[in-house]
């Protein structure tokens, strides 16, 4: 009687062992299909947002940098500064200059230089969907300090298009007026809604660029450089403005190496 009693409570808790154990591996997962999940959850890009200086479609405000003696915007057109613009901050014998990328493409660069005095403004309302831009302060022609890049984006409300695939003969073809310099640098116009073409017609390590002046105002000078190479153009627009003095030039980097006197239009 003992022993059956023994027996008896020996497959008890066999069978209660086994019912335990059996509940707890239908219960845990198998270890790789865990893996396999992190691993699917892990493989998606991660979504940062971006700063709110690059998204200001609808910010009534413009975005601006500042340096001793300069301070460039870029604003919408609700805005009391809009399009991009430069602001004279300090009465000396430097005058500030804003230089700015439009829509990513790093190989033309635009510059602004206000030669007014303190407390005046310049610019320009063409801009991109997307612009690059920072303050400098120039002595003469000498550059003699800058600031940091910033990006802003969707602030124009006509943006101004890329144009990056213009070769040297094709802006003779659409243009008024041209002029160049050694066969090097290439400035080419037309003034119904005025565009100023830049174009390098040489393979060398020198940058072309176009100098000039619009609507009789000799208060703004305004550059474009050409960066990308032999046979490339970049393009400036400036609405209804006529261009009123214009010249080519050849630079390495900040050097002048070649250039004509200025042309009036």
């Amino acid at each position: 009687m003992a022993l059956r009693r023994t027996v008896l409570a020996a497959a008890v808790m066999v069978a209660t062992a086994f019912s335990t154990d059996g509940a707890a591996a239908t219960v845990s997962p198998p270890r790789p299909a865990v893996q396999q999940a992190r691993a699917v959850a892990t493989a998606e890009p991660a979504r940062v947002a971006e700063p709110a200086a690059t998204s200001t479609a609808s910010a009534a405000e413009p975005v601006c940098v500042r340096l001793k003696g300069a301070e460039a915007c870029v604003g919408p057109d609700g805005s009391d500064r809009p399009g991009i613009t430069i602001e004279d901050t300090a009465d000396d014998h430097r005058h500030p200059a804003v230089e700015y990328y439009l829509n990513g493409y790093l190989g033309t660069k635009y510059v602004i230089h206000n030669l007014g005095r303190e407390g005046e403004v310049r610019g320009s309302r063409e801009i991109g969907r997307v612009v690059t831009f920072r303050a400098a302060v120039y002595s003469g022609n000498r550059r003699v300090k800058f600031g940091r890049w910033k990006t802003v984006r969707n602030v124009a409300k006509y943006p101004v298009k890329r144009d990056t695939r213009t070769t040297p003969a094709e802006a003779r073809a659409k243009s008024r007026t041209c002029t160049s310099t050694k066969a090097a640098a290439t400035v080419c116009f037309a003034e119904r809604k005025t565009f100023v073409y830049a174009c390098d017609t040489k393979a060398d390590e020198y940058q072309a660029r176009a100098e000039y002046f619009v609507a009789g105002d000799p208060t703004t000078r305004y550059e474009i450089h050409q960066l990308a190479g032999l046979g490339t153009c970049g393009k400036a627009e400036h609405g209804d403005l006529s261009i009123s003095m214009y010249r080519a030039s050849v630079f390495d980097h900040g050097r002048r190496k070649a250039t004509r006197l200025y042309r009036y239009n």
